[in-house]
C-alpha cells in the first residue's frame, strides 16, 4: 500500500469533518464528490447553496451528502462573530468588522468553524493566496501550545525506498518560513516529528541539517543549527533528534557512523530539518526532479488545528488527497 493509500484508509477509520471554503471553484466540488465517494471525510462547503448546487451540476459533481453553510443564513453567526471580536480586540476589531469578516470571508468563517468544534480542518488555496490562507488561520486557530511558528513539510515517498523509512523522509520547512531563528528551527522540528508520527506513522528520528557535521565548520549559520539543538534538549522533546549535521551523514549509515559515531539518528534520519527556506525548497525540488519522488504537501503545522493550503494550480486529485492528509493531523 502506497503513502496516500494508506493515509486515506486511516482517514476512513477516524471520519472527521473537513471544511472545503472555496465552493466556487469546479476542482473543490468534484474533490468533493470524490472524498464523499471514497469515504475519507463528511465535507463542509461555504457558499450560497443555490449556487454551489448549480455550479455542481454544471461541471458535473455529485455533491450530495456534503452539508453546504451559508455564512449570511448561519444561525450562530453571533457567536462567531463575539469570539472574533474577542480574539481581536486588542486590534481594535469592531463588531462591524467582524460580521463583514465573518459573512463576507469564508476562509475566515471556515477556520472559526474549526476553532470552536463544528469541524475538525479546512483545506483551502486553490482559488486564493497561501498568504490569504495562513492569515485566516494563524489569526483565528492560533498555533499550538508550545508552538509559536508556523511551518510546512512536505512528505517525500521515494521509489527505491532505500532512504529514510522505506523510502518515507519528511523535508522542512520548504514552504513558509524563508529565515527561520534558532528557536524557530526547533519549533520545526517539533512539528515535523508530530507530523511524521500523526500523518505518516513513523517513529521520529529528525536530524538538523548544515554544511557542518558536528563541529566540521565553524560559522554564525552552524551556530544557529547547534542553537536549535540545544533548544530541543532544553525542550526534553519526546523523539529522537541530532545535528547539527551534513545531509549525508543523515541518510546515509557509512557515512553517518565515520561523521557522527554513536548518534540514533545519524545515518537514520526520516525527517530533515534545513537551517532556512531556500536550502529547503530546493532540496525538496531536487529529489522531486532527479530522484522522481512523490512530494506530498507542502502539509502546514505548528497550528492549533489543522489547515493546509493548497497551490493554486492543484488537481482534484491533489485536493481530495490534502483533505485525507488532513483529516489524519487531527489527534
Amino acid at each position: 500500500m502506497g503513502l496516500i493509500e494508506s493515509i486515506k484508509a486511516k482517514a476512513k477509520s477516524q471520519l472527521r469533518t473537513i471544511v472545503l471554503p472555496e465552493s466556487e471553484d469546479e476542482r473543490v466540488l468534484k474533490a468533493t464528490q470524490q472524498v464523499l465517494k471514497e469515504k475519507t471525510a463528511n465535507v463542509v462547503l461555504i457558499g450560497n447553496e443555490e449556487t454551489i448546487k448549480a455550479d455542481a451540476a454544471s461541471c458535473g459533481a455529485f455533491i450530495d451528502g456534503a452539508t453546504i453553510i451559508d455564512p449570511k443564513k448561519f444561525d450562530n453567526i453571533d457567536a462567531y462573530v463575539d469570539e472574533l471580536v474577542e480574539l481581536r480586540k486588542k486590534k481594535g476589531l469592531s463588531r462591524e468588522e467582524a460580521i463583514e469578516i465573518m459573512t463576507t470571508e469564508p476562509r475566515f468563517f471556515g477556520c472559526m468553524m474549526v476553532r470552536l468544534g463544528d469541524a475538525d480542518g479546512l483545506v483551502a488555496g486553490s482559488n486564493s493566496p497561501t498568504a490569504d490562507v495562513l492569515k485566516a488561520a494563524i489569526q483565528v486557530i492560533k498555533t499550538a501550545p508550545g508552538i509559536n511558528t508556523v511551518s510546512s513539510t512536505f512528505i517525500m515517498e521515494t521509489a527505491d525506498g532505500q532512504f529514510g523509512d522505506n523510502g518515507l523522509i519528511l523535508f522542512a520547512d520548504c514552504a513558509v518560513l524563508p529565515e527561520p531563528n534558532a528557536e524557530q528551527l526547533a519549533d520545526i522540528a517539533c512539528a515535523t516529528a508530530a507530523t511524521a508520527a500523526s500523518v505518516v506513522g513513523l517513529d521520529p528520528r529528525v536530524a538538523m541539517l548544515s554544511f557542518s557535521t558536528k563541529g566540521s565548520a565553524k560559522h554564525p549559520l552552524v551556530d544557529k543549527v547547534q542553537f536549535a539543538v540545544d533548544i530541543l534538549e532544553d525542550r526534553n522533546v519526546d523523539f529522537a533528534f541530532d545535528g547539527e549535521m551534513q545531509a549525508d551523514a543523515a541518510i546515509v549509515e557509512a557515512i553517518g557512523a565515520k561523521k557522527a559515531p554513536g548518534s540514533e539518528v545519524a545515518g537514520k534520519a526520516n525527517v530533515l530539518v534545513f537551517p532556512d527556506l531556500q536550502s529547503g525548497n530546493i532540496g525538496y525540488k531536487l529529489v522531486q526532479r532527479f530522484a522522481g519522488a512523490a512530494a506530498h504537501g507542502p502539509v502546514v503545522q505548528g497550528l492549533n488545528k489543522p489547515v493546509n493550503d493548497l497551490s493554486r494550480g492543484c488537481s482534484v486529485e491533489d485536493i481530495s488527497n490534502l483533505v485525507a492528509i488532513t483529516a489524519t493531523q487531527i489527534k
